[in-house]
């Protein structure tokens, strides 16, 4: 047993020694950096740089974007696949086609990604063109690429990129339901919405969770599709690109700033969410 032990101490320890050396060290030592002055001596300030970041009106919106679109984004996609993945279970084995379809923009790059989104969502691109010619809406072009209506091709591109992963998680956590108790629903009366409701969420509850939380974290890492689209001073401005403009202009205190408070505030809200699902679990 204790060889087996040192055995699995000795394969982990590779890992955990990246793990240390690349987000454990500088995870520490970039709290060291919000709480200086930035300056030669980088003396000890307090909580100052704190209050400063959270009164910058550039932090302010850059948190709300972010916040905006992971609260649209994420459930967006929760409730995308699991009805998909639903309609996908009663293919049975037919279904592995749609789904390397749907996983296929997961694996593709996001630089072709992207061009493909600027070549449909372009002044004269594919969506305006079906707007005007074959619609025959008789209304100026929008400009989807700049202004308040970026946000309409930012959510379809991270809906369009995240849906696959997620179909294919609730796809292997539906094959372990019996069938039998749809049936048994089946013959009580049950639609087959209360069904997905009443049988198959609180089975695959965990799993649920997992597809929730993965949807969120990836929403909070869009600020690069945003930035090749709208630039870095976009319209869709995040906290990214809070972070990303104070990096180029060598500010780290702002920079590490933001990311502590950004990360206490996810914290809290995986806690709440995490709480939330193991009190349903019990009930």
């Amino acid at each position: 047993m204790f060889t087996r032990k040192r055995m699995l101490a000795l394969f982990l320890l590779p890992g955990l020694a990246g793990l240390l050396v690349f987000y454990l060290i500088p995870f520490v030592y970039g709290f060291y950096f919000s709480v200086t002055d930035g300056t030669r001596l980088n003396e000890y300030v307090g909580f100052s740089n704190y209050l400063r970041v959270w009164q910058n009106p550039m932090f302010q919106q850059g948190l709300l974007t972010t916040m905006e679109l992971s609260l649209l984004c994420a459930p967006i996609i929760f409730v995308l696949a699991f009805a998909i993945a639903g309609m996908l279970r009663s293919l049975g084995q037919s279904s592995a086609f749609y789904r390397n379809a749907l996983l296929l923009p997961y694996l593709m790059p996001s630089s072709a990604m992207i061009l493909i989104w600027l070549l449909i969502f372009d002044y004269s691109g594919v969506f305006n063109q079906l707007l005007m010619d074959v619609l025959g809406l008789g209304i100026e072009r929008p400009v989807w690429t700049s202004g308040p209506l970026l946000r309409l091709p930012v959510i379809l591109l991270y809906v369009w990129k995240n849906l696959g992963f997620s179909v294919v998680i609730f796809t292997s956590a539906l094959q372990a339901v019996p069938q039998a108790y749809y049936e048994y629903a089946s013959l009580e009366g049950a639609s087959r919405v209360n069904q997905e409701l009443r049988i198959t969420l609180p089975l695959i509850s965990p799993t649920a969770f997992l597809v929730f939380v993965l949807a969120w974290i990836n929403a909070f890492k869009i600020f690069k599709e945003i930035y090749f689209i709208g630039g870095a001073y976009s319209d869709l401005y995040t906290l990214q690109h809070f972070m990303n403009n104070h990096f180029a202009r060598i500010n780290y205190q702002y920079v590490t700033t933001a990311a502590y408070s950004f990360a206490v505030i996810v914290l809290i809200l995986f806690g709440a969410l995490y709480w939330f699902e193991m009190r349903h679990r019990t009930e």
